[in-house]
């Protein structure tokens, strides 16, 4: 069965028509709708980190939380930064929050999406060699040094004064098999293949850095293809998960009617654009009847392929439109999954 889960932004404006004005209505809203959520048998809460901007920024005290007041739903986030991430003292959040959950974190890491600042990781007093452009040669060092970290590898010399034997410590809290559920955001076909070379799950997001002229569920199909054929190739053990985002919005309703029901006419169908100095395909809205969307999905070949859906919501929209849309989305997938898959 495919696991969906919800992937909000966590956009609040204060300006009419909008249900979230601050960020504390951001963070305990989000809360909420992880609890209403669970309770609607969604399987994910994962967030977006994106800094400076008001949206959601420091994921590993929002994820506690919801750990605190759920009991069954995964709670993660689609991704973080690595370029703005000190990865022992990430690696010491991460340890918390995935005991407090009880194993169910899983972290969504890579180089980051467009940014509003200019090269903000500098202001975190991360600053990238000169020949690493974007700092993705960075993101990935720290990536590297974080899950040494998580894994219980040692970091720090100890001090004899201190612990009255020479060596080396780990840092802590450690929480067993966090390793395994470590997810990499590839905007490439090559780097879903670096992916399963490092050994992390794939999250791929609804625009690929890269175009070749076939529809964007092709393309990412090909892409998680070429992912889990790697993955076999280094002989890992366990079996990967892949993750697929996609802007889903049942019509099941006259509020969802008002809002969305024009956008199914203009944004069903891919973009190409221009992003980060070449060509993306941006995927399209799934905007419709749950009939409709039943027949898209079940030929959608890169969700057929993957076995998480993240469902990006229209979090300012607020708790309980949310709530039932992801009710909805929750039963298109159940007739999906019983579809035929495409050849």
């Amino acid at each position: 069965m495919t696991k969906i889960g919800f992937l909000s932004f966590g956009h609040w404006r204060d300006v009419p028509g909008s249900k979230v004005r601050s960020g504390r209505e951001a963070l305990v809203q989000a809360i909420d709708l992880a609890v209403a959520a669970e309770e609607a048998g969604v399987d994910g809460a994962y967030f977006r980190v994106h800094h400076f901007a008001p949206q959601q920024a420091a994921p590993f005290p929002l994820l506690s939380a919801i750990a605190a007041r759920t009991s069954r739903i995964e709670i993660g986030t689609g991704v973080i930064d690595m370029r703005y991430e000190n990865p022992l003292y990430m690696a010491e959040e991460a340890g918390a929050a995935d005991l407090i959950s009880g194993g169910r974190l899983q972290l969504g890491v890579s180089r980051g999406s467009p940014e509003t600042a200019l090269a903000g990781y500098r202001q975190f007093g991360y600053v990238p060699d000169p020949t690493d452009e974007n700092g993705g040669d960075m993101a990935r060092a720290h990536t590297a040094v974080f899950r040494r970290a998580i894994a219980g590898e040692p970091m720090a010399d100890a001090d004899p004064r201190m612990t009255g034997v020479a060596g080396s410590l780990p840092v802590f809290p450690l929480s067993d098999g966090l390793g395994d559920r470590i997810w990499w955001g590839a905007g490439t076909r090559a780097t879903a293949e670096w992916t399963a070379e490092q050994g992390m799950n794939l999250m791929s997001s609804t625009l690929l850095t890269e175009d070749t002229g076939v529809p964007f569920d092709q393309l990412q199909a090909e892409q998680i293809s070429r992912f889990r054929t790697t993955w076999a190739d280094m002989g890992w053990e366990r079996t990967p998960r892949v993750s697929v985002s996609r802007s889903i919005i049942p019509i099941i309703d006259d509020e969802s009617r008002h809002y969305f029901g024009v956008r199914a006419q203009v944004e069903g169908q891919d973009q190409v654009g221009h992003l980060d100095g070449g060509l993306a395909r941006f995927g399209r809205s799934y905007i419709g009847s749950p009939e409709e969307l039943v027949t898209e999905f079940a030929a959608d070949r890169a969700v057929r392929a993957a076995d998480t859906v993240l469902v990006t919501v229209p979090n300012q929209l607020g708790v309980d439109f949310n709530a039932r849309l992801l009710a909805a989305v929750k039963d298109v997938f159940a007739e999906v999954d019983a579809a035929p898959v495409p050849a």
